[in-house]
């Protein structure tokens, strides 16, 4: 009996040993997979943590004393992993574009346990708005702008908008040129001589005060309008033109251009033509007909925009390295652009004069995916010329430091559609119609701006920048 109880105590002890050590090893199973989870979950976090550091770098332009390998400390101050980091840089003309970074990150218990991320960082462009102003303006009833619309100054906004429209003013001044005044009563219609109290105007010892932004038109969405809103700093986004002129004569490639009487003495400046084999030809301009103009800055007076006479000079391949032309006089470009390219015309010879860019006929690109872009940069104006097509075309990011962005009036020249891929920055108003008692008597009767999102991280370069800080996008695991 003590046999068969010794047996059974032996039979069922050892059965108990072995359900207990698979007990005790499933429990320790399933505390290193939690172990391993969590390991998991932190070297991505880590990983993320390199991202943030590098960044931090690139914003406090302090990445030749970065490290590209950095151990990782808890909260608590004990070390617990390290990320790796490896770098790769877009950079045109020496400036950095992006940076594609891949993060590597791992914990010490589990160290073969690693997650990898990449993301690019860069700075967005101008090309974030459809529109950047520093003057008041009036958006006509025609035209619909499909991208974010800024101005410093007051905005009456009878388009359609389908992004935010925003003013660094809480009030203004709406005068005659606007469809307000001068006023002297207040209206509920809307028209000169009144001041369009349902918009939200008012009379104010015989001035209209209008809102930052507002509409006389069922056209555009109110819910859109914010105001005030911070100003844009323009000496910020103020392209440096004297750098840009000294790299472009330091370079081997026929990038720097003299003013065109040094070519010839009837020069009047250039006309390129961008070919969509990726060169570009120069011509030089040495005969210019007059047309008669108004404009709010200069009145009545002649416009010397129509080429009569040119011939031409050379043709050049782009340098895909530094795609970057410098015009030293004024410039008639044109034609299919093939890559991304800057374009400046500037005087930085006579301090006296300055130098304006003449949109004599469409400017457009091979392909919209995101491979071409243009960038181009006027000291003061860029106009579009009385000569151009009846159905418009212009692509790139259109800068006019000084002056503005517009087409002047010429009496009777009137054209169809005006359509805008990409952005305009102007320090002065824009205007590309002309308007007299409800009519229109000069200018493009309907107008299309879209915004162009290839061009916000991976612009041309020296192209201004809304913020200087480095941001991230297109994250991805590896």
């Amino acid at each position: 009996m003590k046999g068969i109880i010794t047996t059974y105590v032996l039979v069922f002890g050892a059965i108990f040993l072995i359900l207990l050590s698979g007990l005790l090893g499933f429990i320790l199973l399933q505390l290193r997979q939690s172990a391993q989870k969590l390991a998991w979950n932190e070297s991505l976090q880590i990983a993320e943590a390199g991202l943030n550091y590098y960044r931090w770098c690139l914003n406090n332009e302090v990445e030749s004393n970065c490290q590209t390998e950095k151990d990782y400390y808890d909260p608590a101050g004990n070390l617990i992993g390290h990320f790796s980091l490896d770098l790769t840089s877009t950079i045109s003309c020496g400036q950095t574009i992006q940076k594609k970074i891949i993060s590597t990150g791992w914990t010490n218990r589990f160290p073969n346990l690693k997650r990898m991320v990449s993301v690019f960082y860069a700075r967005e462009s101008v090309a974030k708005y459809s529109y950047i102003l520093n003057d008041n303006v009036w958006v006509g009833s025609d035209h619909i702008i499909r991208g974010p619309y800024h101005s410093n100054g007051g905005i009456r906004f009878d388009g359609e908008n389908q992004s935010i429209v925003s003013s660094a003013k809480e009030k203004w001044v709406c005068t005659k040129s606007f469809g307000c005044g001068p006023v002297g009563f207040p209206g509920k219609g809307i028209g000169l001589g009144l001041c369009p109290e349902r918009a939200g105007c008012r009379v104010e010892k015989g001035q209209c005060i209008c809102p930052g932004v507002f509409t006389t038109t069922d056209n555009s969405n109110p819910d859109l309008f914010s105001f005030p809103v911070p100003p844009f700093d323009f000496n910020a986004i103020t392209v440096d033109l004297a750098q840009i002129k000294n790299l472009s004569q330091n370079y081997p490639q026929e990038k720097y251009w003299p003013p065109s009487t040094q070519i010839d003495s009837q020069g009047k400046g250039y006309h390129l033509k961008f070919k969509p084999n990726g060169t570009f030809e120069v011509w030089i301009i040495t005969g210019l007909s007059p047309t008669l103009a108004y404009s709010l800055e200069e009145g009545w007076h002649y416009d010397y925009f129509t080429i009569t006479s040119e011939y031409l000079y050379k043709t050049v391949t782009i340098d895909p390295g530094c795609p970057l032309i410098f015009f030293e006089d004024n410039l008639w470009p044109e034609g299919v652009v093939k890559g991304k390219v800057t374009v400046v015309s500037a005087n930085l010879l006579d301090p006296t004069k300055d130098t304006d860019i003449v949109l004599p006929a469409n400017l457009t690109y091979t392909t919209l995916d995101g491979s071409d872009g243009l960038t181009l940069i006027g000291e003061r104006n860029i106009l579009i010329g009385p000569q151009s097509p009846n159905i418009m075309e212009l692509k790139g990011i259109f800068i006019a430091q000084k002056g503005r962005f517009s087409r002047n009036h010429y009496p009777g020249n009137i054209r169809e559609k005006l359509e805008i891929y990409g952005s305009v920055i102007s320090n002065g108003r824009v205007g590309t119609k002309w308007t007299s008692g409800g009519q229109v008597i000069s200018g493009y009767l309907k107008r299309e701006t879209y915004v162009d999102p290839n061009l916000l991280y991976h612009p041309p370069p020296f192209t201004p920048f809304v913020s200087p800080q480095f941001k991230i996008f297109g994250w991805q695991e590896l």
